[in-house]
C-alpha cells in the first residue's frame, strides 16, 4: 500500500524539535549517496534531487522554481516528492511537496542552530518575507520561545504583513541596523545581489544562509565568509553547486580548507564566545529524504 501524506493533515503530527533529533539520527547512519541535476531558462529552474541512505531508504524530489510567479499570485516553488523502500525498492509514500520542502527548508537551519547558536540568543533577525521567511519565523520560535523577531525587507508593506502574523514581531526596511542589532541574522532572498555584509556581524552572532541554492546566486559577501567560521549541511551539495561558496572559491578570495565541519564531521564543536558562525543551508536531497521518512514515520503513528 502506498501512503499519500497531504500538506494540512501531515503537518498537524509534526514538531521542529522532533524533526532536528529525525535530522541529526539521519547523520548517523551511513553517509549518503547524492546526486542533482540542474536545468535552466533564463531565471525558472528544473532542480532534481536524489538520495540513498543505508538503512533508511530512497527519495526522488523535483522541483520547479519559477520566481516570477510571485507576480500572477502563484507559488514559485512546486513539484513532486518520491519515498522508495530501502529493502525493496517498491514505492512508499508520496509526500506533499510543499511539506517537505517547508519542514527540511528550516529544520536544516534550526538544527544548524541548536548545534552553533548562543542558547541564549534573545534576537533574531530573518531577511526575507516570502513563504521560507514565514517557515524560519516558527521554527526559530519553537527553538527560542522567548526570542524577539525581525522581518527585514526591501518593502514594508510585506515585511509589516507577515510581522504581523506572529507575536513579538516587528517589520524594517533597514536590514544593517537590524543585523548588527541581532544575536542571529537567517537570510532567506531569491536576491542575486549582495544582501548580507560582512562589515556588519561582530562576534556572538549567529549567521544562517538559505537563499541561495544556485551556482550564480549568493547573499553573503566574502567579508563574511572571512569573518566566520563556517558551516553547512552538505560539503558536497555546497561546495561546487551553490555560488554562495563557489564564487568566491573560484575567484581565488576564499579557501575551502576553512570550512570548519558539514554535518558529518560537526560533532564535538564547541563555539568560542567570540566566534561568528556562519551555516550554508545547501538544502540536499539527503535531507529531503530524512525528512520525508520523519513525516511518514508520525503518519503511519497517528
Amino acid at each position: 500500500m502506498i501512503d499519500i501524506v497531504p500538506f494540512d493533515e501531515g503537518q498537524a503530527l509534526l514538531d521542529w524539535i522532533g524533526l532536528t533529533d529525525a535530522i541529526a539520527e539521519g547523520h548517523s547512519l551511513p553517509k549518503a549517496e547524492i546526486a542533482d541535476t540542474f536545468l535552466y531558462r533564463d531565471d525558472d529552474t528544473l532542480l532534481t534531487r536524489s538520495a540513498w541512505i543505508d538503512g533508511l531508504g530512497i527519495a526522488v524530489k523535483a522541483a520547479t522554481i519559477f520566481p516570477k510567479n510571485n507576480e500572477k499570485g502563484l507559488r514559485n516553488v512546486n513539484g513532486a516528492m518520491n519515498l522508495m523502500s530501502d529493502v525493496t525498492g517498491d514505492l512508499e509514500a508520496v509526500v506533499d511537496f510543499g511539506l517537505v520542502t517547508k519542514w527540511k527548508t528550516a529544520g536544516d537551519s534550526l538544527l544548524a542552530a541548536r548545534r552553533l547558536a548562543r542558547p541564549e540568543s534573545e534576537n533574531i533577525v530573518i531577511i526575507g518575507a516570502g513563504t521560507v521567511a514565514a517557515s524560519l519565523r516558527e521554527a526559530y520560535g519553537a527553538l527560542f520561545p522567548n526570542a524577539r523577531f525581525t522581518i527585514a525587507g526591501r518593502r514594508l508593506e510585506s515585511a509589516s504583513a507577515l510581522a504581523a502574523q506572529y507575536p513579538a514581531t516587528e517589520a524594517t526596511t533597514d536590514v544593517e541596523a537590524a543585523v548588527r542589532a541581532a544575536d542571529i541574522i537567517t537570510c532567506a532572498t531569491p536576491a542575486r545581489q549582495i544582501v548580507l555584509k560582512g562589515e556588519w556581524l561582530h562576534t556572538g552572532q549567529h549567521v544562517d544562509l538559505i537563499g541561495a541554492f544556485r551556482s550564480d546566486l549568493r547573499e553573503a559577501d566574502t567579508e563574511a565568509l572571512l569573518r566566520s567560521r563556517v558551516f553547512m549541511d552538505s560539503r558536497d551539495t555546497v561546495l561546487h553547486d551553490i555560488g554562495e561558496l563557489r564564487i568566491p572559491i573560484e575567484a581565488g578570495e576564499y579557501d575551502p580548507a576553512n570550512v570548519v565541519a558539514d554535518y558529518y564531521t560537526l560533532n564535538g564543536f564547541t563555539r568560542e564566545a567570540d566566534d561568528i558562525t556562519l551555516f550554508k543551508n545547501g538544502g540536499g536531497a539527503h535531507l529531503d529524504l530524512m525528512t520525508a521518512r520523519y513525516i511518514l514515520d508520525r503518519w503511519r503513528a497517528r
